[in-house]
């Protein structure tokens, strides 16, 4: 099957229908209605066609092998220089020949092929590979376009099978190709379109504009009240909004991106002639002239103007032109990014829930991050939906994606007095420790220690004790837990919050465990495993008694025999 075979990119039909089980089982789910084939017969002897990605990639892979030549070529170069021959100039001139006719045989073995039930890409010159995807397996179409990519016109294709995080790429799809390929795949998946009787209650409306439809009549099937929830046009859940860029200084990775240039600038720095330069000594001798405080100041000032800097250009790189949209099968598609833009698809029934970010800094402006749980999708079956951006917009977006309100806003159950003894003495443990240490050159009086005056240990005690302190207070009172109609919640840290919501339906089993001294409390690590995310969310420091009625409401029908 060619790309010029494939239906346009326009929505295809939404049929009831039984389908195939393709879609996770289990409480809540059903097999539901499936969308429609594409439109057209499959042409014979189609899947005998294998086809070679665009001839425009003949320019991208030269380019690429000598981007991963580049420091072996740097290293010849200036090695040469050092011994004054001129060797190195036949090293660049080899290795740079040998980068291009990497490049251009990469192309030459490299082909894929649609067939009647699956997709397969085949590479490899020494040794063969074969990759499969079948065709209602696909779960997730990513399309994403580095700067060389978009002046050629070329994107790549990364598909997902829901599997694990592998993916099959198809790297040299025209834009127009790359559009028909991820329309006619995701209409080919046995369970796109389908709905999830388990995500909404019957009768219930999700929230937002485009999604609202009234309750199902009575007698109306699951599937069918379902299908009716669905969305019949394409949804704006979220779209970038440049007054979010204030926000971009208080997320953590902000500070991740300074220390990164600050690190480069220091390993350079000596190489700098700056101190050849007459005016940046004389600037230098009055800086030291001044008072400390001065030098202090400046230092200050130089570092949160970096971190402001930085931490914007970050942000408009990563998140430009963002939109997060619902499709009309109920899929998730992301798309952003300014040099590299990335568009990501995740179908509707791999999404088991929404985590939200809540780093302290972001919390003093009232701001908030939001990643979907999802199965086999991004690292570790997580992606990134929003930025740092309002709260009030994280949680209407969080609330569309779990298609029902209240989760990421709705008080949580504590855990009482015991949880938060433990808490805290586990926090000092720490603080005992470094105390230790301060206190051994004080006892021996030896080595380059020797004059420390005997209340340094106490005073290391105190400082990072009342800082330990203060941290398992703060963790203690964001502790919680609860439980909806369609989803399980837990929130858990201190400096970065975090508020995990998981779908009931997709936990697959529990796990209770206690240390000693947590059965000495009666308390236990409750932990949800599940096929998405990081396979496993934890309800720490939780009353024994509480996490077995917790586990009993969330999943009702699993532990009752085990209990018996």
């Amino acid at each position: 099957m060619s790309l010029s075979d494939l239906p346009p990119p326009t929505g295809d039909p939404v049929v009831p229908g039984p389908g195939p089980a393709t879609g996770p089982t289990g409480p809540g789910h059903a097999t539901g209605p499936t969308r429609a084939p594409a439109p057209g017969p499959v042409p014979a002897g189609a899947g005998e066609e294998w086809q070679r990605l665009s001839p425009r990639m003949l320019l991208v892979h030269p380019v690429r092998g000598l981007g991963s030549m580049a420091v072996p070529l740097l290293l010849a170069f200036f090695i040469g220089r050092g011994d004054g021959g001129a060797w190195w100039i036949w090293v660049a001139v080899v290795g740079g020949a040998i980068a291009l006719l990497a490049g251009m045989v990469s192309w030459f073995i490299t082909r894929y092929r649609v067939t009647d039930a699956q997709l397969q890409l085949r590479t490899g010159l020494l040794n063969r590979r074969v990759l499969t995807a079948p065709l209602d397996r696909v779960r997730s179409v990513d399309i994403e376009s580095t700067p060389v990519h978009r002046v050629l016109g070329l994107t790549t294709v990364k598909v997902g099978t829901g599997v694990d995080s592998s993916r099959i790429e198809l790297d040299g799809l025209g834009r127009d190709q790359a559009a028909r390929m991820r329309t006619f795949l995701l209409s080919r998946s046995g369970a796109h379109g389908s709905g999830a009787p388990g995500s909404v209650a019957p009768g219930q409306v999700p929230s937002g504009a485009g999604t609202a439809h009234p309750p199902p009549a009575p007698g109306t099937t699951a599937a069918g009240a379902a299908q009716a929830r669905l969305p019949a046009d394409e949804v704006e859940l979220a779209r970038i909004d440049w007054g979010w860029l204030r926000y971009a200084p208080f997320s953590l990775s902000s500070l991740v991106v300074v220390a990164g240039v600050a690190g480069v600038l220091a390993q350079f720095g000596d190489d700098v002639p700056v101190d050849e330069v007459a005016v940046v000594q004389d600037a230098w001798a009055w800086v030291v002239a001044q008072a400390v405080a001065v030098l202090v100041t400046a230092a200050v000032v130089g570092v949160v103007v970096g971190w402001v800097v930085l931490s914007t250009l970050s942000y408009v790189l990563t998140w430009w032109n963002l939109r997060v949209v619902r499709e009309p099968g109920g899929n998730l598609r992301v798309t952003r990014g300014l040099l590299t833009t990335h568009s990501q698809t995740i179908e509707r029934e791999k999404v088991r829930g929404v985590r939200m970010g809540e780093p302290f800094l972001l919390r003093f402006v009232r701001g908030a991050e939001l990643t979907a749980i999802a199965t086999g999708i991004g690292t570790g079956g997580t992606t990134r939906v929003l930025p740092p951006a309002p709260r009030t917009v994280v949680t209407r977006v969080g609330h569309e994606l779990l298609e029902e309100e209240g989760p990421l806003t709705m008080s949580l159950v504590g855990h009482g007095p015991l949880a938060r003894r433990r808490i805290h003495v586990r926090a000092q443990w720490g603080s005992l420790f470094l105390a230790a240490l301060a206190a051994v050159p004080v006892w021996l009086d030896r080595w380059w220690f020797v004059g420390w005056p005997g209340w340094i240990p106490l005073a290391v005690l105190l400082g990072v004790g009342l800082f330990n302190g203060v941290l398992a207070e703060a963790s203690w009172r964001n502790l919680g837990h609860g439980l909806t109609g369609d989803h399980v919640v837990v929130q858990t840290g201190a400096v970065v919050r975090t508020r995990e919501v998981l779908e009931r339906a997709g936990v697959i089993g529990w796990v209770v465990h206690q240390s000693f001294f947590q059965r000495r409390l009666g308390l236990c690590h409750l932990t949800a495993t599940t096929a998405a995310g990081s396979e496993q969310v934890v309800v720490p420091d939780v009353p024994l008694a509480v996490a077995v009625d917790l586990a009993l409401r969330a999943t009702p029908g699993m532990l009752e025999d085990v209990l018996a």
